[in-house]
């Protein structure tokens, strides 16, 4: 899943950095705030990531602002939140339960599908962004973000608890018959803080997440340990998608996407034509897999993952997350949320 408020540089904070600086002007933070103003309008911001909560569709972003939706995206409307940061991701475990993070390392809470929302956790002193938000079930969750913060909660997002990000350096050992992996990325100098920009979840249970100056990390223990998995580029990436198995896409800055079939062990690099900055990825039915990306770019695979053709969208808005309802694929983005064609 957009993250610095206009004026904060710092070569692409991380996903939800780039974004913002793309999108949005800086957004000034008064310290502890009561409420996201209700906007008619809303629908229409800068919104960066939507998640199902059951059959409702949940959409966050500036300003504090989530909006929701009962009728598969055709209308939108606004609950009161307790904070007016930035909002950068939102996740539901099921419909009920769910949790959103942003700037101000903001945590907000929800117990009933989004209606009414606490905040858990704020720290705008700390002055680094939460990027994702991954739970396991109602207790077990994690939250990531830039200078690799990571946090974690055993109560059901309530309480969090600050961690060291301190990853092996070596990937594990491969498969016999796994292609020969690259080098492992180069260890982290002491005291490097990379930006950890998603984290994400395969079915058979490893946990992912895509960070800045090329680094990608896994976890085979539910995030209790992380290697350094082995990285085919220097530039910063945006997400994993988990596919079957041990299959899994990584995708970043200026259109670079990589395949890996033994879970990052080793990469094969895929062409995409594009320059776009790489947000998101899906995963739909039959097989076909979506990415969003900037400048209103969709790479569509209809192959699992193995090759991807371009739609370009007419509108050229870029689009931060998606998510597809009942037959349409919503996405949210510059200009708020669309339902897009594909095609």
């Amino acid at each position: 899943m957009p993250i610095a408020r206009g004026t904060r540089w710092s070569g692409f904070l991380a996903l939800l950095a780039a974004l913002a600086c793309a999108f949005a002007d800086q957004i000034p933070q008064s310290p502890p705030v009561e409420a996201a103003e209700i906007a008619p309008l809303a629908s229409k911001s800068l919104l960066l990531d939507v998640a199902a909560a059951g059959s409702r569709i949940v959409v966050v972003g500036e300003r504090g602002q989530v909006l929701l939706s009962d009728d598969q995206g055709a209308s939108w409307r606004q609950p009161e939140t307790p904070t007016l940061s930035l909002l950068t991701a939102v996740y539901f475990v099921d419909a009920r339960h769910g949790w959103a993070v942003g700037h101000d390392e903001v945590i907000l809470r929800t117990e009933d599908g989004g209606e009414h929302w606490a905040r858990a956790h704020f720290e705008p002193q700390a002055s680094q962004p939460l990027l994702d938000v991954w739970f396991r079930d109602a207790d077990h969750g994690v939250a990531v973000g830039a200078y690799s913060a990571y946090f974690t909660s055993a109560d059901g997002g309530r309480s969090w608890q600050s961690q060291a990000f301190s990853p092996v350096s070596k990937p594990p050992p491969r498969h016999p018959q796994a292609t020969k992996p690259l080098p492992a990325a180069d260890v982290d100098d002491e005291g490097t803080q990379f930006h950890l920009n998603a984290i994400s979840a395969a079915a058979n249970g490893k946990l992912y997440i895509a960070a800045e100056s090329g680094h990608l990390y896994r976890s085979d223990d539910g995030g209790a340990t992380w290697l350094t998995l082995s990285s085919p580029y220097e530039g910063s990436y945006f997400g994993v998608l988990p596919l079957d198995g041990d299959s899994v896409l990584a995708f970043g800055m200026r259109g670079h996407l990589f395949r890996s079939d033994n879970a990052g062990d080793s990469w094969t690099q895929i062409r995409t034509d594009v320059t776009a900055m790489l947000m998101s990825g899906t995963r739909l039915p039959n097989d076909a897999v979506v990415i969003t990306a900037l400048a209103g770019v969709l790479l569509v695979s209809t192959d699992g993952g193995h090759t991807f053709s371009v739609q370009q969208q007419a509108d050229r808005k870029g689009m931060s997350s998606a998510l597809l309802v009942d037959g349409r694929f919503i996405t949210v983005g510059e200009g708020g949320v669309h339902t897009r064609p594909l095609k």
